[in-house]
């Protein structure tokens, strides 16, 4: 495999790393960034784009990160909390008042960013194409059933997620989302991608599937089971109502909608770029009071969703002692995405890690992809 990028003295043996995850993790087309105190120190790429292996793989190739998209949705809640458009500690119908429909008069901001809404899932079974329209999207979430009290326990909310804290963005604002994005993030960091995969600085766009072989599990991920031993349930239905959220993510249709939980396209360089400004000592997103106030734990726990422990800040992942959850320290965060893709920050070493990947793994947070290169990474800093 012909590795493409740049590895900064001392950190060469990234390299062969980046290269093993082709040789023998089922690799076909993947970047890998780390960017430390504002310099890149690696940034690596290689295979192809598409399934043909007709386009190859370049470092501002946009890939679908999945629910590592929900970090940057998060950053854009804070940014606005930031600027005084937001107060997380507000019911969320102060800002959006048909939010309040179906027992959610009292959820806050808070409680969406750490998935204690009990908003996971729509209750009712919806249309395939309602994922790709924004403004009914948004209609049918604030219309949805809690499917316990809010804020009585911990469920992860895979694709509501985006709706839910989107719309309070979009209304606490009074802009649209992307608008939010390109001003607030996107331009200053001059990032290849955002939300969808269209109207970006980057056209280059890859493919995602299956890696052909399954890699070994870091941990048991129960989802599976859960949704075959309950169809009608919250697991269940939180990944498969509709069934559009669990297919066609190569369309047309996918990429050009919103669906900020679930559908951003970034390159590596991307995320790393993102987590590096929020690990920096002079960040320009947001200031370090307040990343220091949003990855404060605000709820850890066994994930009614999710089938297992995990802490959450305002919006993200704080990093955890098992492997697939450990993010450079203990002051890491970050979100991994379905698949493998990741993107955290490390305070304690001012680094940021961006990894993307077309080969969908099943582990639930970071496979032996991420973590061979996390491990490789900090063995030589």
């Amino acid at each position: 495999m012909d590795i493409q990028g740049y590895c900064a003295p001392g950190f060469e043996p990234l390299y062969d790393v980046f290269a093993e995850n082709f040789r023998s993790r089922g690799d076909a087309g993947a970047a890998f960034c780390a960017v430390q105190h504002g310099e890149v120190i690696a940034s690596l790429w290689a295979g192809s784009a598409d399934r043909e292996g007709a386009q190859d793989f370049e470092e501002d190739t946009l890939v679908n990160v999945f629910s590592s998209s929900k970090g940057i949705l998060a950053l854009i809640a804070l940014q606005q909390v930031a600027a005084g458009k937001l107060d997380l500690d507000r019911p969320v119908a102060e800002y959006w008042p048909e939010f309040a429909d179906a027992g959610k008069a009292s959820i806050t901001g808070r409680q969406l960013l750490c998935h204690r809404s009990g908003v996971i899932a729509f209750r009712e079974r919806v249309a395939d194409e309602l994922i790709y329209d924004w403004p009914a999207a948004l209609k049918q979430v604030a219309a949805t059933e809690p499917w316990w009290e809010p804020g009585s326990q911990q469920g992860y909310s895979p694709f509501l997620y985006g709706w839910t804290l989107g719309g309070l963005i979009e209304k606490a604002s009074g802009e649209s989302l992307r608008d939010l994005y390109r001003k607030g993030v996107g331009e200053p960091l001059s990032l290849d991608g955002g939300f969808g995969a269209v109207g970006h600085k980057s056209s280059a766009i890859a493919d995602v599937g299956p890696l052909k072989k399954p890699l070994p599990e870091l941990r048991e991920n129960a989802i599976g089971r859960s949704i075959k031993e309950d169809r009608q349930g919250p697991v269940a239905t939180a990944f498969t109502n509709p069934v559009s959220l669990m297919m066609g993510t190569n369309g047309d249709a996918w990429r050009s909608a919103l669906i900020p939980a679930a559908n951003g396209h970034f390159s590596a360089r991307d995320l790393a770029r993102v987590y590096g400004d929020l690990a920096s000592e002079s960040p320009q997103l947001l200031s370090v009071g307040a990343i220091s106030a949003a990855t404060v734990e605000q709820s850890r726990g066994q994930d009614a969703i999710l089938q297992t422990e995990v802490a959450f800040g305002s919006g993200f992942i704080l990093s955890g002692a098992a492997q697939d959850l450990y993010f450079g320290s203990e002051r890491g965060f970050g979100h991994p995405g379905a698949g493998g893709s990741i993107g955290f920050a490390d305070p304690s070493e001012g680094l940021g890690f961006g990894y993307v990947t077309s080969r969908m793994g099943q582990s639930l947070f970071m496979d032996q992809r991420a973590v061979s290169l996390v491990e490789s990474l900090y063995g030589l800093i």
